[in-house]
């Protein structure tokens, strides 16, 4: 079975969080634990995620907030091919969180590069580390599926998300729609089909 790398952001996830219930509810699921929640650093947490990544071989991610900023970096680098397909549910504006959270986060700039694995973002009309138009340019440029699910907030326990039955079946079209894309054959390339 596919391990479910799970991915916290800025002070991790506490016990009524749902990824913490996603930890508990699936067994396929592990932390991704960070030696300091409370400071990120991207550094540090890339090298960690990267850590997790080469000895699961390969994994599902399953991100919030500043999580998916870590994981968006990770596209360009070649732990990248070892990623099936990531939800990434609220991710955090930087200038926004920076702006929130003086001097606790190192995470340098926003991410722009596109995604090299299916991924599926999950926002707010209402979340206040990132606005909606924010949101919207983000997915669309890590050419993400975006995911709106209304007047959710930050996605998190203060706006009332726990055990997260609609995140569950998110991840599952996910994970669907990743084994479609296993299963269509790799065209060879006309180099490798010549006759010399």
């Amino acid at each position: 079975m596919t391990p479910v790398l799970i991915l916290p952001g800025l002070f991790g996830s506490e016990e009524a969080h749902w990824q913490s219930v996603w930890l508990h509810d699936r067994p396929e699921s592990r932390l991704v634990a960070q030696h300091d929640w409370d400071h990120p650093d991207l550094s540090a947490w890339g090298a960690k995620l990267e850590a997790e990544l080469e000895d699961a071989e390969e994994a599902y991610i399953v991100a919030h907030s500043l999580g998916c900023l870590l994981i968006a970096n990770l596209a360009g680098r070649p732990a990248a091919a070892r990623v099936k397909g990531a939800l990434l549910v609220a991710p955090c504006d930087l200038p926004v969180t920076e702006r929130l959270h003086p001097g606790r986060i190192r995470f340098g700039a926003m991410p722009t590069a596109r995604l090299p694995f299916p991924s599926v973002v999950v926002g707010s009309l209402n979340d206040l580390y990132m606005p909606l138009d924010r949101l919207t340019f983000f997915a669309r440029i890590w050419g993400s599926e975006l995911r709106n699910v209304g007047l959710g907030g930050h996605i998190n326990v203060a706006s009332g998300y726990g055990r997260w039955l609609g995140g569950y079946r998110t991840f599952e079209k996910l994970k669907a729609r990743t084994h479609r894309l296993d299963d269509v054959p790799q065209r060879k390339s006309p180099d490798l089909l010549r006759v010399n």
